[in-house]
């Protein structure tokens, strides 16, 4: 699926080759609403038509993509087993699961976990509460990592040249007017991550939705993911958030030991409380 890169205007974005535009076309493939048709696919990906339909049909030939009804196209049953293996064999997920239910028990919000890909957060997995204000956010799509909670958990503990890179890369888009845009405003917003353990996005990636997330390391002290739960504003308050993100950053922790990792000792950072407070 085709989007925005940050790039440096005085950096050529390079041209596109087989097997990218070949990834755009399975991104797209398998985006929310499926099956798509040839023509939307061609749209999200900015490819043309035929382009689009050679790659389709090299997909269906490997059982990568599956026609469907009125010319449209869907996940292959190849592309699904490759995903469920691969989901199967995931150690930090199969550390995660269980830790994302117990969390969805005591907060009585949807618990998620996701992992880093380039400059996006991307969720695996989610265990989502039963209640009449509901929330659902499909497995396998991707926020940007400075509008999401799980992306400014991993961003807090990524080293600080290789978060610069990210933030100074160029324009940082506004999924929201609430949404962080400023490097040094975000620099700010970690800072304060990695002093609590935890990171918070106020309606950064949606509006009315706030979310509390912490990082998950591995034995080497790299990021692997981050753990987080989200609930509507009036759900996730200023003292819900209080009280629920030394839990995430427990739930957090847990899988980090799991897999080897030992977090940095936080410590509390006292944030003013008129530009921190939470409406």
């Amino acid at each position: 699926m085709s989007k925005a890169v940050n790039t440096r205007a005085s950096e050529p974005e390079p041209a596109k080759g087989p097997v990218d535009k070949a990834m755009e076309v399975l991104e797209a493939l398998v985006e929310t609403g499926g099956p798509h048709r040839l023509g939307e696919i061609a749209r999200r990906t900015g490819l043309t038509k035929p382009t689009v339909h050679r790659h389709l049909r090299t997909l269906a030939e490997y059982g990568f993509a599956q026609p469907a009804e009125g010319g449209s196209y869907r996940a292959g049953p190849r592309l699904l087993g490759l995903a469920a293996a691969a989901l199967h064999d995931s150690r930090d997920l199969a550390l995660a699961r269980p830790v994302l239910t117990d969390l969805r028990r005591r907060t009585g919000l949807l618990a998620q976990y996701a992992v880093r890909h380039a400059d996006d957060a991307v969720l695996l997995a989610q265990s989502e509460p039963a209640r009449e204000y509901r929330m659902y956010a499909r497995p396998g799509s991707r926020v940007p990592l400075h509008s999401s909670g799980t992306g400014l958990a991993m961003l807090s503990v990524l080293p600080a040249d290789e978060a610069d890179t990210l933030l100074e890369a160029g324009p940082l888009a506004a999924r929201t007017p609430h949404t962080p845009t400023d490097p040094a405003a975000l620099r700010t917003l970690l800072r304060e991550a990695a002093g609590v353990g935890y990171a918070v996005d106020d309606e950064y990636e949606e509006l009315d939705v706030r979310s509390v997330a912490a990082p998950v390391v591995d034995g080497e002290g790299r990021v692997v993911g981050a753990i987080g739960i989200s609930g509507l504003t009036f759900t996730l308050d200023r003292q819900s958030v209080e009280m629920f993100g030394p839990m995430v950053r427990a739930a957090a922790r847990t899988v980090s030991a799991g897999l080897g990792g030992a977090p940095p000792t936080f410590r509390v950072v006292d944030v003013d409380a008129e530009d921190g407070e939470l409406a």
